[in-house]
């Protein structure tokens, strides 16, 4: 071989060849494709020289196609990440907010957002800047800042900067009214700082505000893929990001804001969202309009539980039911040994029983309910919100009146989740959100969103969703089927419920009261020598059974029956 390599190359070439023999197998390039490289070279050399230029340009060719497939798998992946990126505002709203899971999920028998009116944008009018108009005015009250940059949204411009050393955050904060007559804007509204940047925003409202619609904001991965069939089309945030958030990690959700603000849409576009999402075997609604016009539409899908409730002794009634509903999952969770809903339906599934839905409960004017039933209606709120989350029920719940006497401790404290839209004082929003803010909204939709998770809310533009849209959906789902409505039958549960729960004392207790005429579990307590939990317990069965009246706060309860009728009820007991 060596004799061979020394008659062609000579004693130098071979000893070259050799060499680069041995360099190519310590680094480990392939054999093929050297052999194909040292073979086209050894063509090369005896070939013609027409034959050469198309060598060479096939060679040329070849690199070109390798490298547009390179490029193309870049492009690909760089899209995905952009794609599933520009959902959330933020990390920490994202997490908050978000679905955990993202797949393909399965659309048969659920309307399509074809059904959705496509967003009229007006020609997008660049917003002047006014950035050397805020840096000017706040100079001349002596406060040295410099504006960073800013962020152009659907409604509003924030401007962000950066204070001089020795300015205070307040002081910027106490111009607020003075900027905006400077700006000739109607509202300004200062947020310091900004969640996860070193500068102050000063939020102006746009000259030409735009509106965003709701299918601009459901056409998202976040939405589309989403595994949860609780997802909700929110809005936008500040720089045109859409906001798609997961009810299950809302838990519930309280909506306040005064009339003509947006919070009537934003129940309308919550529930298209669901209706879209969802189909009647995964979630169930109760719908309450004691205003009968504002969920009325909805009249007649077959995702109700029952007809859309008016009267509001009627959903005192239906809340009591929801009550009852989820003592029941919970007595169903502790014979199948699960913790919740979801572990419920995945062994029901392997056993092939029934799955039970999501419940969503939606409250569209709490004052009015409060004005007639309050100690009810907030007992029953309080329960749900306390306890539903696992049993897969969920509520929302809006008022035009945040008053202490509407929105009351137990029911704020219990229901983590909050929008704000625009409100008339500070007060009212210190009442939504525990802070102000909300009366420096601009109304038609602009909302603070503090879902349960974020330290500071998140000032968004809600989705607009036309009565069009609505009833185009509506009408999707009624040509499916009828409703199933349940039976909402309070009286004769709670009476079941009284006669399981039996007490031994309970006819001592009753013969006492009806003798007596007096009916507190402070005097039981007194005359049968119990407990304030086991006096108060009684009462409470003696009212499921028509003895007593419903507690009246200070006032004594009425008693209902005399001794005669009283022993009748005592034989069935």
């Amino acid at each position: 071989m060596t004799g061979f390599l020394w008659w062609i190359f000579g004693k130098t070439g071979t000893f070259i060849f050799l060499s680069l023999v041995l360099i190519v197998s310590i680094l480990g390039i392939g054999r093929k494709p050297l052999l194909d490289r040292i073979g086209f070279y050894f063509t090369y050399l005896f070939l013609p020289k027409g034959k050469k230029t198309e060598k060479k340009a096939e060679k040329a060719k070849k690199r070109d196609l390798s490298g547009k497939k390179k490029d193309r798998r870049k492009k690909k992946k760089a899209t995905g990440k952009v794609e599933l990126s520009h959902v959330a505002t933020s990390k920490e709203l994202a997490d908050a907010v978000s679905p955990d899971k993202l797949g393909k999920t399965a659309l048969e028998n659920r309307p399509t957002l074809d059904l959705l009116n496509e967003p009229k944008h007006l020609p997008n009018e660049k917003q002047r800047d006014r950035s050397q108009l805020v840096a000017d005015t706040l100079a001349s009250f002596g406060v040295e800042a410099t504006i960073t940059g800013y962020v152009c949204g659907p409604t509003l411009t924030r401007y962000e900067l950066m204070p001089g050393s020795g300015v205070k955050v307040k002081q910027i904060e106490n111009l607020a009214d003075d900027l905006a007559l400077a700006l000739a804007a109607p509202s300004v509204r200062i947020e310091a700082p900004i969640p996860g940047k070193r500068a102050v925003g000063i939020e102006v409202p746009n000259e030409t505000p735009g509106t965003v619609y709701l299918k601009e904001v459901l056409n998202t991965p976040s939405f589309i893929q989403g595994a949860s069939p609780l997802l909700l089309g929110v809005g936008k945030d500040i720089s045109g990001q859409s906001v798609v958030a997961d009810l299950k990690k809302l838990i519930h959700l309280l909506i306040a804001g005064s009339t003509g603000s947006g919070k009537s849409v934003c129940i309308n576009s919550m529930l298209v969202s669901l209706l879209i999402k969802a189909t009647p075997e995964e979630l169930r609604l109760l719908l309450i309009d004691p205003k009968r016009v504002e969920l009325a539409l909805y009249e007649g899908i077959p995702h109700l539980l029952t007809p859309v409730v008016t009267d509001p002794k009627e959903a005192a009634k239906a809340l009591r039911w929801a009550v009852m509903e989820m003592e029941e999952r919970y007595l169903a969770f502790e014979e199948a040994k699960v913790r919740d809903l979801t572990g419920y339906n995945e062994k029901a599934k392997k056993e092939g029983k029934e799955i039970l839905p999501c419940i969503v409960i939606v409250i569209d004017e709490l004052a009015d309910l409060m004005m007639v039933a309050s100690a009810e209606v907030e007992e029953a709120i309080c329960r749900l919100a306390q306890k539903a989350r696992a049993a897969g029920m969920h509520l929302i719940v809006a008022t035009q009146r945040p008053s202490t006497d509407v929105v009351t401790g137990l029911i704020k404290a219990n229901i983590p989740s909050r929008i704000a839209f625009a409100v008339s004082s500070g007060t009212d929003s210190s009442i939504i959100l525990d802070m102000r803010g909300a009366e420096k909204l601009l109304g038609k939709g602009d909302m603070l969103f503090y879902p349960i998770g974020l330290a500071k809310p998140v000032r968004l533009q809600g989705a607009f969703v036309s009565d069009s849209e609505v009833n185009a959906i509506v009408d999707f789902w009624k040509n499916q089927g009828d409703p199933d409505y349940v039976d909402i039958k309070v009286e004769e549960e709670t009476q079941r419920l009284a006669f399981e729960a039996k007490d031994e004392l309970l006819p001592q207790a009753a013969r006492l009261i009806v003798e007596n005429q007096r009916a507190s579990a402070s005097f039981l307590q007194r005359h049968l020598r119990i407990g304030y939990t086991r006096a108060a317990r009684l009462i409470d069965i003696m009212e499921t059974l028509g003895i007593v009246g419903p507690h009246q706060g200070s006032k004594p309860r009425d008693l209902l029956v005399d001794e005669s009728e009283l022993e009748e009820i005592l034989q069935d007991y």
